[in-house]
């Protein structure tokens, strides 16, 4: 195949501003999050998701400042493990970029998932909770994915950018209908405070945070693309910030109409089927499942993102030595790390293979979710405590510089620690071994690594 070597580079400013907020948008996989988390995240929250949703918006918006300054100081594919390397060295950079590549992985379960119900849903109702069914379509799609990202990163923008507008081109339609028909008749009484950060006590807020940070997860891939982005200095954080608006306004909408429009017993029963059961009550059963397309659409587009952060991050790591250079191999043609790509979909494979033995789907996905949402946390709170101790000098700059580079980043940063160790407790022990020991088992080629670099530079 390629004899590309790690000083080869990827395809520089294959990306403009509008691909890199689409795959933004597709990175946090808009129907997808609300898909498989609304149910959850109500449960845990009651009429107070919404408040939950805009306090979590908010945090999450001191992360994408330390990503958009940190990418203005140093444009690396690498992003989080780069950064943090940087500031506080080599051992915790390394430990954040392996946190996104494990997640990245157990992301390839608890997203395909969702992708090979809503195929079955179309195709074959009776077989959605066929886990076998379920792993063997996820496999296909997980496949596809990879030969359309192997190909290059146009292709890819391509696929995504076409994706990402017939979804959001549904969900409008819905959106629309839905606060046509729903607030004449709701399902719960509205009310402001459903938006009040005030109305929680802290136990509760603390419940449903780690799930109100899952649906923001996926949007830092615009900075993962920066080295193949115009301006990527520049461009790649001003995709970040557009990006986050909308999701924040989106999911603030789509959670209200859910409360709206649905008892609390329809949002149980229908759990990871929530967009649909919307799309059912204003567009008619048939019509419905239309809303299945969405969905469907949006999962595949966030796999293939977590990929592109995956592959990224791993080509970032080999290109500086700190895993093996042959996950920094350019393929000669593409100008994509094919052996890293390669790698994430065999892994994505073992996972889905291990994860049909598991008794149902439903634990699959809360399992996953739980142990993502920990290593989201770890890796962007790492970023955003680089961030301000990278520009600490700024709070002697003015207020408006001091704020958006130090103290909501810090602050950001901070949260994202909290949350994690605080839900630790609540976790049995499949998360807890997922979650933590992932980022854990990151040590074992950390010392390998080391040790070989230790021994050739002996040698020299």
């Amino acid at each position: 195949m390629a004899d590309a070597t790690a000083t080869a580079t990827l395809s520089a400013g294959a990306l403009g501003i509008t691909e890199s907020v689409i795959m933004g948008i597709a990175g946090t996989a808009p129907a997808y999050s609300i898909e498989i988390t609304t149910s959850t995240l109500i449960g845990a929250a009651g009429t107070l998701a919404p408040a939950s949703i805009l306090v979590c918006g908010l945090v999450m918006f001191g992360i994408a400042f330390a990503f958009i300054h940190l990418n203005r100081a140093v444009a690396s594919a690498g992003t989080s493990y780069a950064w943090v390397s940087m500031v506080f060295g080599r051992v915790a950079g390394f430990f954040a970029g392996w946190a996104l590549l494990v997640l990245c992985c157990v992301f390839m379960v608890s997203a395909m998932i969702p992708a090979a119900n809503a195929t079955l849903l179309i195709l074959q109702p009776q077989l959605m909770n066929n886990v076998h069914w379920v792993t063997l379509i996820a496999a296909l799609w997980l496949t596809f994915v990879s030969a359309v990202v192997v190909k290059g990163i146009k292709l890819t923008s391509y696929v995504q950018v076409a994706m990402t507008l017939a979804e959001g081109a549904i969900l409008l339609a819905i959106v629309v209908m839905a606060l046509r028909i729903f607030p004449a008749h709701p399902q719960h009484a509205f009310a402001w405070t459903w938006f009040s950060p005030f109305a929680f006590s802290p136990k509760l807020f603390a419940s449903s945070a780690l799930v109100a940070i899952f649906f923001y997860y996926g949007w830092d891939v615009t900075l993962n693309l920066s080295e193949e982005t115009r301006d990527p200095n520049r461009t790649p954080g001003r995709a970040a910030f557009w990006s986050m608006v909308f999701l924040m306004a989106f999911f603030l909408v789509f959670i209200t109409i859910a409360l709206l429009g649905l008892t609390d017993a329809e949002i149980q029963h229908y759990n990871t089927n929530i967009i649909f059961a919307i799309g059912e009550k204003v567009l008619g059963r048939t019509w419905g499942y239309i809303a299945i397309i969405a969905v469907l659409l949006s999962t595949v587009g966030t796999v293939e993102t977590q990929m592109l952060q995956f592959t990224r991050t791993l080509f970032a790591k080999g290109r500086d030595g700190a895993l093996h250079p042959r996950y920094s191999k350019l393929h000669p043609r593409w100008k994509t790390p094919h052996v890293a790509i390669f790698f994430i979909w065999a892994a994505g494979m073992g996972l889905l293979l291990v994860s049909s033995y598991l008794p149902t789907i439903n634990v699959i996905l809360q399992d996953s979710i739980n142990a993502i949402g920990f290593q989201i946390c770890f890796y962007l709170g790492l970023t955003g405590l680089a961030c301000a101790w990278y520009y600490r000098r700024k709070l002697s700059a003015g207020a408006l510089a001091a704020v958006t580079h130090v103290l909501w980043p810090a602050a950001s940063g901070a949260f994202m620690f909290f949350i994690a160790l605080y839900s630790v407790p609540t976790f049995d022990v499949v998360t807890n071994v997922v979650g933590m020991g992932g980022i854990a088992i990151g040590a074992v080629p950390l010392f390998l690594n080391r040790r070989k670099l230790t021994a050739l530079t002996m040698q020299a």
